[in-house]
C-alpha cells in the first residue's frame, strides 16, 4: 500500500474514533442530565418523609433495597418483584403516587440486580433456593419493622414474587397486616393454562394469515395443548412467525423512561440483566419451584387479610387458576379485585388504577 494512501487511512481511523469518543460523552452527558432531572422528579421533600437506599445484612450476603415514602407514619409496603430476578427499580417511576399512602419498600432478591452485582455468581449460585429466598424475605421483613418502627406492614407480591410472598406470609403471618397478590402464580397449573390459551391464540393467529402449515402443526397441540419439550419448540417457531405478542410488549407509565432513572448506573443494568439471566437458571422452566409446587399444599387457611388483584387479560399468569385458589381460601377478610382489560403488568402500565385498588381494599386493613 502506498505511504500516502495509508496515512489517508489511518487520519480517516482516527477522526472516526474523536466522532465515536465525542458522540459516547455526548451521550452519557445528555443521560447524565436526563437523569439529574428524573431525581427532581421523584424527589421526596415533605418534612416527615423518607428516601433511602442501601445494602442490608440478609442472609448472610449484602441485600440492596429501597424505601421511599412521603410520611413515616403510612403503612409500609414491601413489593416482592418477579422475574425471578426482575428488580423493579429501573421501571418503577409511575409509584411516585403510591408514596404518598406508603411508605414503598423495593427490594433487590437474592440473585436480582444490585445484591446480584454485589454477591457475584459464585457466593449465590449455591444458595438459590425458595427456602432460603423465603427466610431472606422474613430477616427484610424484621429489619423494615424495626427500622422503620411499625409493628406490621403490607406484601404486594407480583408474579414470581406473588408465589415467593405467599411462601413468606405463611410462615410468618403474624409479620403482616395482608397479603396481596397480583398476577398470582398458583403453581404448575397457571403455567398450563397459558400455555393453553397461547396456542389458542396462535391458532387464530394462523387462521387469519390462512397459514395451513401453522395450523397443521398447532392442530394436535390444540386438542391436546401439554407442555412438552417438543409442544414447546412449535409453539416458539409459530410465537415469532405469527407474531404472537411477548411478555414484554406492555407499556410503562411513569414520568421517568427506564435509562434515565437517577442513581441507576450503567453497570446497575448490567447486573439487571445478568441477574435476570442467572435467577432463571435455578428458579425457572420444569424444574424450577413454581411448576415443581403448588401453593396450595401450603394450606389454604390464612390468618392475615388476602387481597387477589388480577387483570383479566393476562395471558401469562392467567387469572382463572388464581380466582380457584382465591375461591378456596379461608381467611378473616378476602377481596378479589378484577381489573378490566388489565394485562400481567398492572402495577407498571396501569399504576394510577392498582393504587385505587390499594386504597379501596388494602389501606383499610391497616389500623391509623
Amino acid at each position: 500500500m502506498p505511504r500516502k494512501a495509508a496515512r489517508l487511512i489511518g487520519v480517516s481511523l482516527l477522526g472516526l474514533a474523536g466522532v465515536l469518543v465525542a458522540s459516547t460523552v455526548a451521550g452519557l452527558g445528555f443521560r447524565a442530565y436526563r437523569q439529574h432531572l428524573a431525581a427532581e422528579t421523584l424527589a421526596i421533600r415533605s418534612p416527615n418523609g423518607v428516601q433511602e437506599g442501601a445494602y442490608v445484612d440478609i442472609g448472610g450476603i449484602k441485600q440492596w433495597i429501597q424505601i421511599r415514602g412521603e410520611d413515616r407514619d403510612n403503612p409500609v409496603l414491601l413489593f416482592v418483584h418477579g422475574g425471578p430476578g426482575g428488580s423493579t427499580l429501573p421501571i418503577s417511576s409511575g409509584w411516585r403516587p403510591w408514596e404518598k399512602h406508603f411508605t414503598v419498600v423495593q427490594w433487590d432478591q437474592r440473585g436480582a440486580g444490585r445484591t446480584y452485582g454485589a454477591a457475584g455468581e459464585d457466593a449465590l449460585a449455591p444458595t438459590m433456593t425458595l427456602e432460603r429466598m423465603t427466610q431472606d424475605g422474613i430477616e427484610l421483613v424484621e429489619y423494615l419493622r424495626n427500622h422503620l418502627h411499625k409493628d406490621k406492614i403490607v406484601l404486594v407480591g407480583h408474579s414470581w414474587g406473588s408465589f415467593l410472598g405467599i411462601h413468606i406470609v405463611k410462615q410468618r403471618p403474624d409479620l403482616f397486616y395482608a397479603y396481596v397478590g397480583t398476577g398470582q402464580v398458583v403453581g404448575r397449573v397457571t403455567f398450563e393454562k397459558s400455555f393453553e390459551l397461547a396456542i389458542t391464540h396462535l391458532q387464530e393467529l394462523a387462521q387469519s394469515a390462512s397459514n395451513s402449515e401453522a395450523l397443521a402443526e398447532l392442530a394436535p397441540i390444540v386438542a391436546r395443548p401439554r407442555i412438552t419439550p417438543q409442544n414447546r419448540l412449535v409453539a416458539d417457531k409459530w410465537s415469532k412467525s405469527l407474531g404472537l405478542p411477548s411478555i414484554e410488549s406492555f407499556q410503562l407509565a411513569g414520568p421517568v423512561p427506564p435509562p434515565f432513572m437517577p442513581d441507576f448506573s450503567l453497570l446497575d443494568w448490567y447486573n439487571w440483566r445478568k441477574g435476570m439471566a442467572f435467577s432463571a437458571k435455578y428458579l425457572r422452566g420444569r424444574e424450577g419451584p413454581m411448576f415443581k409446587r403448588d401453593v396450595a399444599s401450603l394450606g389454604l387457611a390464612f390468618p392475615i387479610p388476602v387481597v387477589f388483584i388480577e387483570g383479566d387479560a393476562d395471558y401469562n399468569t392467567p387469572s382463572g387458576p388464581a380466582e380457584q385458589l382465591f375461591n378456596q381460601i379461608i381467611a378473616p377478610h378476602k377481596e378479589f379485585v378484577r381489573v378490566r382489560g388489565g394485562g400481567h403488568f398492572i402495577p407498571f402500565d396501569r399504576p394510577d388504577e392498582f393504587l385505587a385498588e390499594l386504597v379501596a381494599y388494602v389501606r383499610p386493613l391497616v389500623p391509623d
